[in-house]
């Protein structure tokens, strides 16, 4: 008996197919944008966190946000 994992009437194939094309460069997006983020975050900790503005932690997940999407962006551009 032999298995074959990607035959063409595989019921996952398209699944395999669209995470190999849209996984990675959203992964890739992540990983650059935490960099940029582990790089702005201490630079603007003190303006954050001083409750001005907006709430902290809501204000550090939308800076995060922010640079994940830069990040994406310039992905797309190269």
């Amino acid at each position: 008996m032999s298995v074959f994992l990607f035959t063409a009437n595989a019921p996952l194939t398209d699944l395999v197919f669209g995470a190999s094309l849209f996984f990675p460069p959203l992964f890739k997006a992540v990983l650059l944008g935490f960099f940029f983020w582990l790089l702005m975050h201490p630079l603007l900790r003190g303006w954050m966190y001083s409750g001005d503005i907006w709430h902290p932690t809501l204000m550090d997940l939308s800076l995060f946000v922010l640079c994940v999407t830069a990040a994406l962006w310039l992905l797309s551009l190269g």
